[in-house]
């Protein structure tokens, strides 16, 4: 069964740089920092499809004031694409970060932690589609950047290196993704105190490669700490607890506790269609999964129903 990988705030600090461009010196300007502001708002409480509109538009106004090509557009096209790839957007969300990547590379005395940025979210859009040889050396590099530019111990390296052992989990490459992880979730905790919320993803992967290794008292401790952090910070409405149940069911379904497992994968259905819609990829891994317990016990009718639901959201994502 699937556990959920995906780095839901790969660009939480990304979004945040955007609204640092400085004091606005014209009208335009001013009114996109209130957009990316809100925006901001919104992408923190999952609220991507409310946030969309606000990112679109704040990068035009943008664009009509400095161009196609200036470095202010860097971070707010990377911040749209990040959008899109939360909802599960991908080649729109590619194109948004390539563009974002070549001119913050292109820029004269360029950024170089704008640049790992670039590089981790587009490595880790590549990996959330299974293209691992294209991500690996692209979140390594972004790995090699921030080592250089803030050092091993900074949190803002925690994201590439939670996405490169996400890769190696992705290959079945557990024994190399655990010290990652458990390097990641260290400098989090260091610096955030147990309860930081952006640790949660490092504990859902960490699970992840407990599961795989037979460790299901440790997976099973990390994922219902994560749910209890998620839900503390951001109600129990928001696509990580969705994320988190979705990966405790997976658990229980391996352990044999199916009634538990049930409960959970209807669970994380309810709230990614609350939070993502109808028709995001990472709900159709769940129904794919939901299917796989039925087929399990049995229950050919049922796991069909949902089989054939999950199929057509791949249809219209055009998702794997």
């Amino acid at each position: 069964m699937k556990a959920l990988k995906a780095s839901i705030r790969v660009a939480v600090t990304a979004l945040a740089l955007s609204l640092s461009l400085g004091s606005p010196s014209h009208a335009g300007e001013d009114e996109a920092s209130v957009l990316s502001q809100q925006m901001k708002e919104l992408y923190r409480a999952g609220k991507y499809t409310e946030a969309l509109p606000l990112a679109q538009k704040s990068l035009a106004l943008r664009e009509k004031e400095f161009g196609p090509d200036d470095a202010k557009l860097a971070m707010p096209l990377n911040d749209l694409g990040t959008i899109h790839y939360n909802l599960g957007q991908y080649a729109v969300a590619e194109q948004l970060y390539k563009r974002s990547l070549a001119i913050r590379e292109n820029a004269p005395g360029s950024d170089q932690a704008e640049v790992a940025t670039g590089l981790n979210n587009l490595g880790d859009l590549y990996r959330a589609e299974g293209r691992y040889a294209e991500a690996e050396p692209l979140l390594k590099r972004s790995i090699a950047l921030r080592e250089k530019t803030v050092g091993p111990n900074d949190p803002s390296i925690v994201m590439a290196l939670s996405n490169l052992a996400a890769v190696y989990s992705g290959q079945g490459r557990y024994a190399q993704a655990e010290p990652l992880y458990k390097r990641g979730l260290a400098i989090l905790e260091k610096a955030n105190g147990p309860n930081d919320p952006e640790a949660t993803i490092l504990m859902n992967n960490l699970a992840d490669a407990y599961t795989h290794r037979h460790r299901y008292a440790d997976a099973e401790r990390l994922l219902k700490r994560s749910i209890v952090v998620t839900e503390k910070a951001f109600g129990p409405e928001h696509p990580d607890v969705a994320q988190a149940l979705n990966n405790l069911a997976a658990l229980y379904a391996r352990q044999g506790r199916s009634a538990d497992a049930e409960r959970l994968f209807k669970q994380s259905v309810i709230t990614f269609e609350k939070t993502l819609g109808p028709n995001h990829p990472d709900l159709a891994d769940v129904l794919e999964n939901l299917a796989g317990l039925y087929k399990d016990q049995g229950r050919y009718a049922d796991a069909q129903q949902v089989l054939k639901r999950s199929m057509a959201i791949r249809g219209k994502t055009g998702s794997t």
